[in-house]
């Protein structure tokens, strides 16, 4: 009898499909099945490709793909249409897929197998009907999308390994789990889930070359299935020892690939016989690939959190040992972004004199040359200071050093990007030269005296011990970089025992939308409350980071993300005295006086509008407005006469000392001229010469005191309530 014969006899057919050619032979039972005249030939790919119902024929290319990754047989059911697209019969075809490599390299595929009929049960009888489509496609489908959003939102290995272990697979869910990577010549195990904490002992730093399902998977990429027992003890004799004693008896060993690499393998055991047909090792293969990709992200994420944990630690200094009479706290905190490394940096550098200074700084940008920038910048103002610099040189040299660094930087001139001018934006924009702001101050702990030079950075903060917050400004020059000789003038001042000093970056200010104003506003009333005197400087770093992007439980995704705009580094100088929180308790505080100190220039006249902010808000809950309003019209007129009439600097200095309600502000404005003010009488179109008699209208007392060299003009104004309109 002939093999045709008996082929017909079972309704089977042969065929071979050349997908590089294009075409499909039959024999004669083979087109028979698919709706043609029962005789062999060989007809195009659409003309066969028609007679398959859609949905099989999306299906059956997973299969062929699955079957060459696998090296396995394809095996589908497949609905076969007539020209009208009613279902004739539905037939299961079996065959071996080969790979075939084109001349430019595409694969393609040559099909060589069996088309079998498979007959419909009858009503009435026992048979089961599987339908090609149904529930278990749909819930398999469902799994998937599942599976897939789980695993892309894990974000730690012990994440991806948890929702791993989750997985509910449709109509067989595994009993035990494990994930095997490579270390070497060796697998390691990352994870398990179903076994003792001393299980993975035994398969724990096993060579590749061992007989073990595992270790093959990793050596030749292609997945094992091992549906029973005897196929294990055949196939893997010499660690079937191993596995016998779990007590399973099916086990698939898929390969964890990525981009081509083969980064593992994982283990799916059964308690439950399994046969993995090309259902389920379509499902186990696609969960393999998702899990490999997850744990390769989880990967990649932990390398970034590694990296930069180490960045910070090493660039972020310690505050160095305790002060006597002092206490000093800071917080660095990155961008949200990127590998969350910036150009912020905090430093304390005991000096040779006795002393210590503080330094704060921000390098342009928030990446990683920022970064790098700002560490050697660290570097040598350290460097510098240790070397008994005075401020004004610390910044002098860091600017020169700063500017040459990015000047003998290969990247600083624009022969790098003419290398390749198909460069990226951002590999352009790594040779522009960077710029860095920085305030540098040099503190005595016994006098409390600071001297402050600054280089474009804003100006700090001082608290005083009743609440009142107040800028400091300070003289200043140019950032860091933009000008190699620079000088930069000292402003010297005094931190009173009770006061708190804040220097911070731009960032803890202008996050959030906020301008410098707005976020000055935001921070002093962090500054103004009570958590200072009550629970300490550290508690008080925490409440002014809080106020720029929330508490840390809104650091998560959704509606309360992390809003962090900018690297922040805040430093706070607290000089321990009555009502600061610092030092030991005081049973009965006497209010302090308030004080502030400002220096007006002849080449600066623009700082007379920060002499008439600093008196209001040192004024900022006295009892009259009217009196607020009188006292900052005196101060202009006082520091506008010395500019206009004097060839030398205005020194302002206002204090408000006494209890609420019934305090006396004394502001003195001296210059280094002899001359005295008189009493004039302006005409009525005068721009000029009004000053006595307005000091005469508005003042409680005043007067001009003569020194050694030069005067000092001084106002008293006592606080007294606003009379009601009734």
């Amino acid at each position: 009898m002939r093999t045709e014969d008996v082929l017909a006899a079972i309704a089977t057919g042969l065929w071979r499909w050349d997908n590089a050619a294009g075409t499909v032979a039959l024999d004669g039972e083979a087109a028979r099945l698919l709706g043609l005249p029962a005789e062999p030939v060989v007809l195009p790919e659409a003309a066969v490709r028609s007679r398959f119902h859609p949905v099989d024929w999306n299906e059956i290319n997973g299969i062929v793909n699955l079957a060459v990754a696998e090296g396995t047989l394809a095996e589908a059911r497949l609905r076969i249409m007539d020209e009208d697209g009613r279902v004739l019969r539905t037939v299961r075809t079996r065959s071996k897929p080969l790979e075939n490599r084109s001349d430019g390299g595409r694969p393609d595929y040559e099909l060589i197998g069996t088309l079998q009929e498979i007959a419909e049960p009858q009503p009435g009888t026992t048979a089961a009907h599987t339908p090609i489509t149904g529930d278990w496609r749909r819930s398999r489908e469902a799994f998937l999308l599942d599976a897939g959003r789980a695993l892309a939102e894990a974000r730690s290995t012990a994440e991806v390994l948890r929702v791993a272990a989750s997985l509910s697979m449709p109509g067989f869910s595994p009993d035990g789990l494990a994930v095997f990577g490579v270390e070497g010549d060796r697998l390691s195990v990352i994870g398990h889930h179903g076994h003792g904490p001393d299980d993975e002992g035994p398969f724990s730093h096993m060579r590749l070359d061992t007989d073990y399902p595992a270790a093959e998977v990793v050596r030749t990429g292609r997945a094992i299935y091992l549906p029973t027992p005897e196929d294990y003890k055949r196939r893997f004799p010499a660690t079937w020892p191993l596995a016998q004693r779990f007590g399973r008896v099916s086990w698939a060993f898929v390969p964890l690939i990525v981009a081509g690499r083969t980064m593992g393998a994982w283990m799916a055991a059964f308690k439950q016989p399994v046969s993995f047909s090309p259902d389920e090792r379509s499902v186990l293969t696609t969960v393999a690939r998702m899990l490999a990709q997850a744990l390769q992200r989880a990967g990649v994420a932990e390398s970034e959190r590694e990296l930069t944990t180490g960045l910070q630690r090493s660039m972020m200094p310690t505050l160095g040992p305790q002060i006597p009479g002092m206490q000093v706290a800071a917080r660095y905190v990155p961008t949200g972004g990127g590998l969350q490394v910036g150009g912020d940096w905090y430093d304390m550098i005991p000096l040779p004199s006795g002393r210590f200074a503080l330094v704060i700084g921000d390098v342009q940008g928030h990446d990683v040359r920022a970064a790098g920038l700002m560490g050697q910048l660290r570097i040598a103002v350290r460097a510098y200071a240790s070397e008994g610099h005075r401020p004004d040189a610390v910044l002098s040299r860091a600017s020169r050093f700063l500017s040459g660094l990015q000047s003998g930087d290969p990247f600083s001139s624009g022969t790098a990007a003419a290398v390749d001018g198909s460069a990226e934006d951002s590999a352009e924009d790594f040779h522009i030269p960077r710029f860095a702001t920085c305030l540098y101050v040099e503190c005595d702990p016994e006098t409390g005296v600071l001297e402050v030079a600054r280089a474009g950075h804003p100006d700090p903060a001082i608290r005083m011990p009743d609440g009142t917050v107040l800028l400091r400004p300070t003289a200043g020059g140019l950032p860091l970089g933009i000008v190699a000789d620079t000088d930069y003038p000292t402003t010297r001042f005094t931190l009173e025992p009770g006061e708190t000093m804040m220097l911070c970056t731009d960032g803890l200010i202008e996050t959030g939308g906020h301008d410098l104003d707005t976020g000055w506003a935001r921070l002093r009333a962090v500054l103004e409350s009570e958590a200072h005197v009550t629970e300490g400087l550290e508690k008080l770093a925490d409440l002014l980071v809080q106020a720029v992007h929330g508490p840390s439980s809104h650091h998560t995704t959704g509606p309360l993300a992390d809003r962090r705009e900018d690297d922040i580094a805040v430093v706070l100088l607290c000089r321990e005295g009555p009502g600061c929180g610092c030092g030991a308790p005081a049973e009965h505080l006497v209010r302090p006086a308030r004080r502030t100190m400002l220096t007006v220039a002849q080449a600066e006249p623009e700082r007379i509008s920060g002499a008439r902010r600093q008196v209001r808000e040192l004024l900022h809950d006295w009892a009259d407005p009217e009196q607020v309003d009188s006292a900052v019209l005196m101060v202009s007129e006082m520091v506008t006469n010395v500019l206009m009439h004097t060839d030398g600097d205005a020194l302002l200095v206002a204090e408000a000392v006494g209890e609420l309600g019934a305090r006396r502000l004394r502001v003195e404005v001296a210059d280094g001229s002899d001359e005295l003010p008189h009493k004039r009488h302006p005409g009525e179109m005068a721009s000029s010469g009004r000053g006595v008699l307005l000091m005469e209208m508005l003042a409680d007392a005043w007067g001009v005191d003569p020194r050694g060299e030069g005067k000092s003009i001084w106002f008293e104004l006592f606080e007294r309530s606003k009379p009601d309109s009734a």
